[in-house]
């Protein structure tokens, strides 16, 4: 199996991790986020990681958005993952955390082989008032799943969708 690069996207608790964990029970994979280092920085300010709330997303996406416009600190960070990721020798699958359409689409021109995902919920519609995570749907995704199943039932239906459309049905 050849490396593949995957931006994945979706509202929060849409299952995009659940996605790359049953990915990961398979493949070997790196999983990685434009928020991560911002996490780092947002930590030293007083931010709790474990907060969900509206208000610490939207003060994630305020320092992302910064942090980007000043030096570009997280697209940067993506791309030493990727570096490392395309030197690894066991890594196979990088799933790529992006939620704003324009970084995604800075990543897809440095990164053409790239794809991109967009995990879809009925479960989950509603705005959570920051842009990253209320624009996810204004981008054309290479791919869209759907995640409506039981949670007992997501990993095999994922990783159907995943070997056959994402990986053309190469998964070995």
């Amino acid at each position: 199996m050849k490396k593949t690069v995957i931006v994945i996207n979706g509202r929060g608790g849409v299952g995009k991790d659940t996605c790359v964990d049953a990915v990961a029970r398979k493949y070997v994979v790196l999983n990685c986020s434009s928020i991560a280092p911002i996490k780092t920085v947002a930590e030293d300010l007083g931010w709790d990681f474990f907060d969900k709330s509206d208000k610490a997303r939207k003060f994630l996406s305020d320092l992302k958005m910064l942090s980007s416009e000043y030096n570009d600190f997280p697209f940067k960070y993506l791309l030493n993952k990727y570096d490392w990721f395309m030197t690894s020798d066991t890594m196979k699958v990088m799933f790529v955390h992006i939620r704003e359409p324009e970084e995604i689409a800075k990543f897809k021109a440095n990164v053409p082989e790239c794809k991109t995902l967009l995990i879809k919920s009925n479960r989950v519609e509603r705005d959570f008032g920051n842009e990253a995570d209320d624009n996810v749907d204004n981008y054309d995704y290479d791919y869209v799943y759907h995640n409506d199943k039981p949670l007992d039932e997501v990993d095999a239906d994922f990783m159907k969708f995943f070997e056959e459309q994402i990986l053309g049905g190469e998964s070995t």
